[in-house]
């Protein structure tokens, strides 16, 4: 069973409403993601403004509600049952988001990562299920679970005991994860497998790492992320852990070996655009970043 699932308080059901968002939303923005055209932000939190109205939009709202790391995606008469639960859910035919998104890592995004070989690795950690662990496994067996920095740790060793699987992070956050069974050290990229390669990126964390697979996948972690808002990739300036003027390093070390089509962060947005243009903004992001000063830590600030 999960260790997620028990909210310290239930909130009130609404008898005879659609789908809604209970206050003990947080803003994370996943429900957002997943059912953009009927879940908007409002006054600091989610809210869907529009019920579904055909089978595929109500699907997405199946996905909004088994995202929801507080489970504040409700439905009065519509259950979260195994049968219309969509996860892991495609996105193309190599990465599937894994959903179940842990209150444990502030609602992060997970990924699996299917591998030539029939293998998967698992990309920062969902909630803890036995059960979900299985049927992320069924995609095929699970050789590495990937954490890109220490808020996305909670559950990494679970999960890699359960499939068997090596465990990696950086030094800088080993006090995370102090058990893993493999270290990314100092800045240099570092080989994980055939066509993965973990580039570490000092900035949101001492320890932060992108992961790289294929020449395609840009597995971000909490370093840079799609903005809907601003319609471009962005850092998280206003929830920078350790040091923006290291990120603003990191990136201007790194962007220049990186090519990928998908960004896919552990918080703010997915995108897909040519490799081109990918290389093209993150050159850009690069360069406002290095203008960017020290803020306090503010979550409200972030462009979603």
């Amino acid at each position: 069973m999960s260790d997620d699932l028990s909210p310290e308080a239930e909130p009130e059901e609404r008898a005879g409403e659609g789908w809604y968002v209970d206050t003990r939303c947080t803003n994370c923005d996943v429900a957002r993601q997943l059912a953009p055209d009927m879940i908007r932000e409002q006054d600091g939190r989610a809210e869907v403004f529009r019920q579904p109205q055909t089978e595929a939009e109500q699907r997405q709202l199946y996905a909004a509600a088994f995202a929801c790391h507080t489970r504040s995606i409700r439905h009065p008469a519509h259950h979260l049952t195994p049968d219309v639960d969509p996860f892991p859910l495609a996105l193309d035919d190599t990465v599937h988001h894994c959903g179940h998104n842990s209150r444990h890592t502030a609602g992060a995004n997970a990924y699996l990562l299917r591998r030539p070989t029939g293998s998967t690795m698992m990309i920062d950690t969902p909630r803890w299920s036995a059960e979900l662990a299985d049927r992320y496994e069924g995609l095929g067996p699970v050789t590495d679970v990937l954490l890109t920095h220490r808020d996305h740790a909670a559950h990494g060793r679970r999960y890699a005991d359960r499939f068997g699987a090596r465990l990696w992070i950086h030094e800088g956050d080993l006090d995370a994860a102090p058990d893993a069974d493999h270290l990314i050290r100092g800045t240099d990229p570092v080989e994980i497998g055939a066509g993965v390669t973990a580039y570490p990126l000092p900035g949101h964390t001492r320890g932060s790492v992108l992961y790289l697979a294929d020449g395609m996948y840009c597995f971000s972690g909490d370093s840079f992320y799609w903005s809907r808002t601003t319609a471009d990739l962005e850092v998280a300036a206003s929830v920078t852990w350790y040091s923006i003027t290291e990120l603003a390093a990191s990136l201007a070390r790194t962007a220049p070996r990186l090519r990928f089509e998908w960004v896919l962060p552990g918080h703010g947005d997915r995108k897909r655009l040519p490799a081109e243009e990918m290389t093209r903004r993150l050159a850009h992001l690069t360069a406002r970043t290095r203008t960017l000063q020290p803020q306090p830590i503010d979550f409200t600030a972030v462009r979603w």
